[in-house]
């Protein structure tokens, strides 16, 4: 078999298992590819090549990676490495003894860890962008933003610097990348993975809800690989639970119940996304699929949903701010035109009556998507109202998107992120098409809870019928 930097992991796995190549020498094809395109990428920040020649001289063939590399986002904990949380831990104050839960996972099961990956500031925005790293680059356009807060990561899969990367998603933050770039990205059911092991949280179990972690790769399939070694309580083995991932709900397009989302005329999209979900929609039906139009009951125009998000997302984040600091920022919030500007600010000065009531009316949401998952299969929407932007070094509150000649608020990029993620949903971003400019377009399938197979699935027997990932053209060499 012959191998370069833009087979799948699967690919990789399989070749390792056959002995048609080895681990250091899969290792050292990324490194060679590393040197090469790094530069130009600045995708990953925190490299240990020598480290990964070590371990796959050792590597275990038979293991379900069997020595594939891989890499890590910068805000989890990998033993022996520096966790800056995006840049805001000085590198020699960052050097933690263990490895997170999910990261022991990908490694017990025989990944090699070529490095980690640039993330913003407390993996706080959709770019990747820190004062300690510097800007990391979109693959296919250099002067655009590869997204955030996993834009390193997927930047470095999409140019094929790695096969597969360990991510993390409170509001798009393996989605939205993984569109920017042209690859897939999974988003788990909530509860699916352990969220701790990270710079926000080494305990078991932390009290937030929303946040995730997830893979990013370059096929379905890897994302599928990835998922059978990350799934599982987040404990280890000192719990009674354990977890029987369930097969997709199909094993042909054909069979599947699609649900195109309605798009809100008070949430403008792109252009090129909305035409990449018709291009799905017609897909589907040309296989033979069932398509409607469709959203679960209690969506209704979005905006009760998308504020209740922003607020719970916000309160999260908050949580880890001084009270004065927490009062300063949810005035200035105030301080927004943006409309949501009120759902930041609450969120920002929330009590625990707030929190609570949040949560109880994300449960009513909940009941709505179990309904509407008896009757659907997949629901397919935007994984952003924009694709790949130019880089944007104003202050946060001064951004604004430029979608279809319009100006809108920049946080609106989480709205259809929250679409999945206030339910906690699983989600798969997939690559549909290219812009006129020739940047990726992306979509996410929503699935059933608990059915992450399903939407990854779907997204494999997709890619039959309109293509899947295409190698960005200046980094085939």
């Amino acid at each position: 078999m012959s191998l370069d930097g833009f087979s799948s992991a699967c690919a990789m796995r399989d070749a390792l298992r056959r002995k048609e190549i080895s681990s250091r020498e899969l290792v050292d094809l990324h490194a060679e590819r590393i040197a090469r395109h790094n530069p130009a990428l600045n995708a990953i920040n925190i490299p240990c090549l020598e480290r990964a020649r070590e371990e796959a001289d050792s590597a275990d063939a038979d293991s379900v990676l069997a020595g594939t590399p891989i890499t890590i986002k910068d805000i989890f904990d990998v033993a022996g490495l520096p966790n800056t949380g995006g840049g805001v831990r000085p590198v020699e104050e960052g050097i933690v003894e263990a490895d997170g839960p999910s990261v022991a996972r990908l490694r017990q099961g025989g990944g090699i860890v070529l490095g980690k990956t640039n993330s913003p500031p407390y993996a706080g925005d959709w770019q990747s962008v820190s004062e300690m790293f510097g800007v990391s680059n979109n693959p296919w356009d250099l002067g655009h933003t590869p997204g955030g807060s996993t834009g390193g990561g997927a930047a470095a899969v999409a140019a094929g610097l790695s096969p597969l990367e360990l991510g993390s998603d409170i509001g798009g933050s393996i989605r939205i990348p993984a569109a920017f770039c042209g690859i897939y990205g999974h988003k788990p059911s909530e509860t699916l993975i352990p969220r701790s092991g990270t710079f926000f949280s080494t305990l078991p179990n932390p009290a937030v809800g929303l946040a995730v972690q997830g893979p990013l790769a370059r096929s379905p399939e890897d994302l599928d690989l990835a998922l059978s070694l990350l799934a599982g309580p987040d404990v280890g083995e000192d719990v009674a639970w354990r977890l029987d991932l369930l097969a997709p709900r199909h094993k042909r397009l054909d069979d599947f119940r699609v649900a195109i989302a309605p798009l809100q005329s008070w949430m403008p999209v792109d252009n090129a996304i909305v035409a990449a979900m018709e291009t799905v929609a017609e897909a589907c039906r040309k296989a033979g699929a069932q398509v409607i139009e469709a959203a679960p009951e209690m969506i209704g125009d979005g905006r009760e949903a998308y504020r209740t998000y922003r607020s719970l997302m916000f309160s999260i984040i908050a949580s880890r701010w001084s009270r004065e600091r927490q009062a300063q920022e949810a005035a200035e919030a105030l301080e927004n035109e943006d409309a949501l500007a009120e759902a930041d600010s609450a969120g920002m000065a929330a009590t625990a009556g707030d929190y609570l009531g949040w949560f109880g009316y994300r449960e009513t949401l909940r009941q709505s998507y179990r309904a509407f998952f008896r009757d659907v299969d997949v629901w397919i929407a935007p994984a952003n109202t924009t694709n790949a932007f130019p880089h944007d070094d104003r202050p946060f509150p001064e951004r604004r998107l430029v979608i279809n000649n319009g100006e809108v608020d920049y946080m609106h990029q989480c709205f259809y992120a929250g679409m999945a993620t206030l339910p906690g949903q699983p989600s798969t971003a997939f690559p549909v098409s290219r812009t006129a400019d020739g940047l990726p377009v992306g979509l996410q399938a929503i699935g059933p809870y608990l059915e992450d197979r399903t939407p990854i699935a779907f997204a494999e027997l997709l890619a039959r019928e309109i293509g899947g990932f295409v190698p960005p053209p200046d980094f085939m060499g």
